[in-house]
């Protein structure tokens, strides 16, 4: 088995939950959580990205590994791409790309990640879940996912894909599945990313793996081996991850 990286993206500003790395989650502050949940991995390292101090001081007083970078960055896997270049990573290390805002994450999908990039001839990889509601499906801050049948991504998109046209927005169409924000990539694919400007797709749907798709680079995207709770994006978010943790 490959020994791999695991980069944790976490910034303080959050249009509808500001200093969310920083919020408090019965009784640890949210980056916390993610790392501790990275650590029960298989990584060899886990490492904080952060262009902001307070959350570096936060990471120091549990002991957390942290790199800072650059407080200009389009994107988090542009963060990540600095965070490998800072540690010197070879070019065909294993990153796994963790969300700051994925308190519950098991560790089991990180290591799926790993596995699908050790077997599979796509450079990236991610992981994705079916769509059960109608309200999911229609939701834009939920991003769908359509694929090939060798798992390799045709799109991704907030628009809800695919969509049945005989039964218009009565039904979720067979196969819609939402796409789960957890990224694995060797650091040579990083290093192209942050080379390539912006894409037109990208722009439009604020996803950045479109500027990958849109170089004709191939995502192998495979469903989660376990049920992956939604990350925190929005006080509701915050209030159903509370209820998850004080019945633990």
């Amino acid at each position: 088995m490959s020994p791999f990286t695991v980069v944790i993206p976490a910034r303080f500003a959050s249009q509808r939950l500001p200093g969310k790395p920083l919020i408090d989650l019965a009784g640890k502050p949210m980056i916390q959580r993610v790392y501790e949940q990275a650590q029960l991995s298989r990584a060899s390292r886990v490492v904080i990205a952060t262009d902001d101090q307070r959350i570096a001081d936060v990471v120091k007083s549990f002991d957390g590994e942290c790199c800072m970078t650059r407080v200009d960055h389009v994107s988090g896997t542009d963060r990540v791409q600095e965070v490998t270049n800072t540690l010197g990573l070879a070019l065909d290390h294993l990153v796994i790309n963790v969300q700051g805002d994925e308190p519950l994450i098991p560790p089991e999908v990180i290591n799926q990640l790993v596995d699908i990039l050790e077997r599979s001839p796509a450079p990236m990889a991610t992981l994705a879940e079916p769509i059960e509601t109608l309200e999911d499906l229609m939701d834009p801050n939920i991003v769908k996912v359509v694929t090939a049948e060798n798992g390799d991504a045709l799109y991704f998109s907030r628009a809800p894909i695919p969509w049945d046209r005989d039964h218009l927005a009565n039904q979720i169409a067979e196969g819609a599945r939402r796409h789960i924000g957890i990224y694995g990539y060797r650091v040579s694919l990083l290093n192209d990313f942050i080379s390539w400007p912006p894409s037109h797709l990208e722009k439009i749907e604020k996803l950045e793996q479109l500027r990958i798709m849109e170089r004709g680079v191939r995502i192998n995207v495979q469903s989660a081996v376990v049920s992956i709770p939604p990350g925190i994006d929005t006080a509701s978010d915050l209030e159903r991850t509370l209820a998850v943790l004080a019945g633990q």
